[in-house]
């Protein structure tokens, strides 16, 4: 049962989404000076000045100073900001179950609306991550079992595109089928929910199976910024008040940890 809940814990933990090429918005340029019309009033005739003015040469502009190099994000950096058991409710224990890595866990759908959201649900890993960490806890044989990540996006930007497309993949499914090798399938409908208020325009789904081996089962999942960095807590068998609790305390752990935004943009 433990490996079932684990590929569970993981296929939830997965749906991630490229991060779509942040090009900053376009700077405009300031033109209505260049090109300002001529004043309407004419000119007034210029006389002949009886002082001879100096003319003072115009220094020339100071080289550019280049921006100080900024150390990128590291994965040891964001371990050290997620949670700790000392953070969270007593009877959570670090969860070290490994024994499914995800290989077996498969999500598909026959609709095209949710192609989106079924590519990135497969997809290994967050594309667009500098770096990352995760850790899984577990509140005991029944859970509620949650799992942490943070990663690293490079700036804001990336880190609000993301998350606007996260919220499009979500809306524009209704459901999906979950397999997985050895348990057979289920049924996940998709659903976006109120997400904890934490962070930065932050998301929140839930995938609740019905049928086959996963009937029953709830996976909510929120995701949130910090500042250039994706926090994403997902709870498997628990209620709101679980992922609530789990996510205000990961947000203010990771903000204080982190700091500022490694970029400004």
């Amino acid at each position: 049962m433990s490996r079932v809940r684990r590929s569970v814990a993981v296929a939830g933990a997965a749906v991630v989404l490229v991060v779509s090429g942040c090009s900053g918005g376009s700077d405009k340029a300031a033109t209505d000076a260049a090109g300002a019309s001529p004043s309407s009033s004419s000119p007034t005739p210029s006389t002949p000045s009886t002082s001879s003015t100096p003319t003072v040469a115009t220094p020339p502009p100071s080289p550019s100073v280049a921006a100080p190099s900024v150390p990128a994000r590291t994965a040891a950096e964001l371990t050290k900001a997620l949670l700790a058991l000392t953070d969270l409710p007593a009877g959570f224990a670090i969860d070290t179950d490994a024994g499914d890595d995800g290989s077996g866990v498969k999500v598909s759908s026959k609709d095209p609306k949710c192609a989106r959201l079924v590519a990135l649900t497969n997809a290994d890993k967050l594309p667009g991550s500098k770096a990352s960490a995760g850790r899984s806890y577990s509140g005991g044989e029944q859970g509620p079992f949650v799992d942490e990540s943070l990663d690293a996006l490079g700036s804001k930007a990336a880190v609000g595109a993301f998350q606007q497309s996260f919220r499009k993949a979500i809306a524009g499914c209704r459901s999906m089928t979950l397999t997985i090798a050895g348990q057979g399938r289920s049924t996940i409908n998709v659903r976006e929910v109120s997400a904890p208020k934490a962070g930065t325009d932050p998301v929140a789904v839930r995938f609740s199976a019905s049928g086959g081996s996963m009937d029953g089962l709830e996976i909510t999942m929120s995701t949130t910024g910090i500042d250039d960095v994706l926090l994403a807590i997902t709870v498997v068998a628990g209620l709101p008040e679980d992922l609530e609790g789990a996510m205000t305390t990961a947000a203010d752990k990771a903000k204080a940890t982190l700091g500022a935004s490694r970029s400004g943009t």
